[in-house]
């Protein structure tokens, strides 16, 4: 444990010690270490990131193991009991409503299996889903019963709002940068947790949304387009919505919606045939890709950055963070 924290003090003042030193130098030109890590940004913010997820998910059970054994000492029983009593009994058969939901939703990547075919998997799916639930749920019990307090912080990136659409009071304690690509199905995923979120914390949260349309996603750049030429004419967020209720994005249906929200035709067809917010989508794309952005969605919490479709619990953990900072 001291050999490793030695390691790491003398590994962190290095940089201090050869900062102003180049660490190349091509025909007389030095390449200094600040250009190199701005070249690699990026690459850098993203493996600090994978850094902080394993030392949370590490802190994460070690906390409960912890709160576990204390417990169950507590009450005179093993750990193993303890779960069959909190967990395991507590965890309900998921209900046939719940089993045709998943299946359903699930439909098109099962091929022409029936539902009768895969229905116990997805029972065992949603057990295990449930026990998840159980489980962090008593152990949040556990926490409030023996005090407990987590210092370990997750690294903070500055992300700019750049003017983009925004929803929410501007002074919310919490900002929620998201860029997101309107063709990817990881992002309609993370689509219902948004507004999960946006529907419990009200004006606790201000959400700002900013293009990141994946180049092999030929849809995703129209449909960027199409809702930037929307929020020209101060309709972005219901054509936002309708963007993610439609399966399909082609230019006619983007033209279609349009119509739908009531938006001047004309002006928009215009707007769309025009490109007239490339630019802007390419600011988008450029500034993510500086604060680690590499894949769609991603999300910045007053800084705290989400990768992928992750469930509301994750959200939740780092609002309720940046709310306790803010207060």
């Amino acid at each position: 444990m001291h050999r490793f924290v030695l390691v790491s003090v003398f590994l962190l003042a290095v940089p201090l010690v050869c900062a102003a030193e180049p660490v190349a130098t091509v025909a007389g030109t030095p390449i200094s270490r600040e250009d190199l890590e701005k070249h690699v940004k990026p690459k850098l913010v993203e493996i600090e990131n994978q850094r902080y997820e394993a030392l949370s998910e590490g802190l994460d059970e070690m906390i409960s193991e912890q709160l576990f054994e204390k417990e169950a000492k507590s009450r005179n029983v093993t750990v193993e009991q303890l779960e069959a009593t909190e967990i395991t009994s507590k965890v309900p058969e998921p209900s046939d409503a719940e089993v045709q939901k998943v299946y359903d939703e699930n439909k098109s990547q099962l091929g022409n299996q029936t539902l009768d075919q895969v229905k116990p998997r997805i029972v065992e799916f949603l057990k295990q889903q449930k026990a998840g639930e159980r489980q962090q749920a008593f152990v949040d019990e556990l926490k409030a019963k023996y005090k407990t307090t987590v210092s370990l912080k997750p690294p903070v990136v500055e992300v700019s709002a750049a003017g983009r659409p925004a929803r929410g009071p501007d002074k919310a304690p919490i900002t929620i940068i998201e860029f997101s690509d309107y063709q990817c199905p990881y992002c309609k995923r993370a689509h219902v947790t948004v507004e999960q979120v946006m529907q419990t914390y009200g004006d606790k949260v201000k959400l700002v949304y900013r293009d990141y349309p994946l180049p092999f996603h030929e849809n995703a750049r129209p449909a960027a387009e199409a809702a930037a030429c929307a929020n020209a004419q101060g309709k972005f967020w219901e054509y936002h919505q309708k963007l993610w209720g439609a399966s399909d994005l082609s230019t006619e249906k983007l033209k279609a919606m349009a119509g739908e929200i009531g938006l001047d035709q004309k002006k928009f067809d215009e707007c769309l045939a025009k490109q007239e917010f490339k630019a802007v989508i390419d600011k988008d794309i450029a500034d993510g890709a500086s604060v680690g952005v590499s894949g769609t969605p991603a999300f910045f919490i007053n800084g705290y950055s989400i990768s992928g479709a992750q469930p509301y619990p994750k959200f939740r953990k780092l609002i309720e963070r940046a709310l306790a900072e803010a207060k």
